[in-house]
């Protein structure tokens, strides 16, 4: 067989197997990986390409190999999730660096982690005083988290007294200038009405790339002319403008009306609406 032949038939089942071993390993980012994890990922990678360049080495020995490199963190995985011990033995655990604003130097001194180390990955939090920190922990993947102080950290929501509705995700609805139904049904939606907001913005279904609706039900296009200038959404715009008229023309025919029935009616009906209005507000600017 001539070797280079050879050299890419082997390459090509090497890189079957690594492909099915890396499905096997589950979707960790590089970030997340265990110290183990690490090296016997460097490992099967040398083990792979020997599989795929070593004409005179023995296929089965490479593969026998390759298969325990891949076989054993399996196991460790599948034991981790049953054990706690086993997990900590493996994967390690995190390490307390701060509490209570108080910086632990033992624990430091433990893990080998510098105080500049430190100060970079609080900088690296948004915290770049430690006195605005209440606790701090290295986590087994070598990631600082970070809990600021009550009084360090920007109000919330519930902080201000505020109530919001309730965010949705965005569904998309077009992708590559086709309609995906599923989506569409899921906001609650139909062809019509999309076919109508894309005959508003005065753009083909074809010459749109990407679609989306948001919680508040306006539609996000992105066309394949990157020169074409899209509108800007206006429809709750305009509902709250219309409401702002509505209730102006109340006040208008309470004035102008001599019945004072009337003129109760039209006043209390301004007032509803106004109040109405300062609600919905927020959610239609």
């Amino acid at each position: 067989m001539n070797s280079t032949f050879e050299v890419a038939l082997r390459a090509f089942f090497a890189l079957i197997a690594l492909f099915i071993i890396t499905r096997l390993q589950g979707k960790k980012q590089l970030a997340q990986l265990t110290f183990f994890e690490y090296i016997v990922g460097i490992t099967i990678g040398d083990i792979t390409a020997f599989i795929a360049t070593d004409v005179e080495g023995n296929l089965l020995h490479g593969y026998a190999s390759l298969l325990v490199f891949a076989v054993i963190p399996f196991l460790i995985d599948f034991l981790s999730l049953k054990s706690k011990t086993v997990r900590d033995l493996f994967e390690g655990k995190g390490t307390v660096l701060i509490r209570k604003g108080k910086i632990l130097e033992d624990n430091m001194k433990k893990e080998h982690f510098s105080t500049d180390e430190l100060l970079e990955q609080l900088r690296l939090k948004d915290a770049f005083r430690v006195a605005d920190v209440e606790f701090a922990v290295l986590e087994a993947n070598g990631e600082l988290s970070v809990m600021k102080k009550k009084e360090s950290q920007p109000p919330s929501v519930s902080d201000l007294g505020l109530t919001v509705k309730p965010e949705h995700d965005s569904q998309t609805v077009i992708m590559d200038g086709n309609i995906l139904l599923e989506p569409l049904a899921e906001a609650g939606l139909n062809m019509h009405w999309l076919r109508e907001e894309l005959e508003k913005a005065g753009v083909a279904l074809d010459n749109v790339f990407l679609g989306q609706v948001d919680s508040a039900g306006e539609l996000y296009l992105d066309v394949y002319d990157d020169k074409l200038e899209m509108p800007a959404a206006t429809e709750q715009k305009l509902t709250l403008a219309s409401l702002r008229k509505c209730q102006a023309d109340l006040e208008l025919f309470a004035l102008e009306t001599t019945d004072i029935q009337t003129q109760k009616l039209y006043g209390k009906a301004s007032q509803k609406l106004e109040q109405s209005i300062k609600q919905l507000s927020p959610y239609l600017k």
